[in-house]
């Protein structure tokens, strides 16, 4: 019988130590910033895209991963201030040599790797799906456990994900890199 309660307790202690616990995050408190910019002379476009839903893993109280979709049909243009040319910019990136939403309205961030510097600050590894293409990018972050939030900001290469613009100049005046400011809130 004690060695019954003992195997019991143990698996109990081994259960506790390494409990999952999903944090479902606050979509209207969160934010993804895009920014896109020209390759030869200052300036570019910046918007919005909204979360439609995530969460993080907490794992002995750290967070170790987590899952977060964007819904492309969000995306808006900041920048432009006349609403033809804010539309026409805003239709243009929803095309087909953009991000095709008509057929990819969701994307996807998988959170696969947490390596922590110090008690908030972290290097994070993660597949992201754009245009149903999935590739791993890794990126720095900030949690900060008191306001329950995670920022970071990173840029990707858009043509491994097929994002190319269609022009007589082809890329030339785009450059390759989203930038992306992000704040996750819970």
């Amino acid at each position: 019988m004690r060695k019954i309660i003992t195997i019991i307790a143990i698996a109990a202690f081994s259960l506790s130590v390494n409990a999952q616990e999903k944090l479902k995050i606050n979509i209207a408190k969160s934010t993804i910033h895009w920014y896109g910019n020209y390759t030869f002379y200052f300036g570019g476009h910046d918007g919005t895209i909204n979360l439609k839903e995530g969460h993080f893993i907490k794992t002995d109280d750290k967070i170790s991963g987590g899952e977060f979709v964007i819904d492309m049909n969000t995306i808006k243009n900041n920048d432009i201030k006349t609403k033809e040319a804010n539309e026409s910019l805003v239709n243009h990136l929803k095309n087909p040599d953009f991000f095709d939403v008509k057929n990819n309205s969701l994307a996807k961030l998988v959170i696969t790797k947490v390596e922590y510097h110090d008690s908030t600050h972290a290097r994070l590894e993660a597949n992201f799906t754009i245009r149903g293409i999935t590739k791993s990018i890794n990126f720095q972050a900030e949690f900060n456990f008191e306001e329950l939030t995670m920022t970071t900001k990173f840029k990707i290469d858009r043509t491994r994900w097929d994002i190319n613009y269609n022009s007589k100049i082809k890329d030339g005046a785009i450059s390759d890199a989203i930038g992306f400011e992000v704040k996750i809130n819970l």
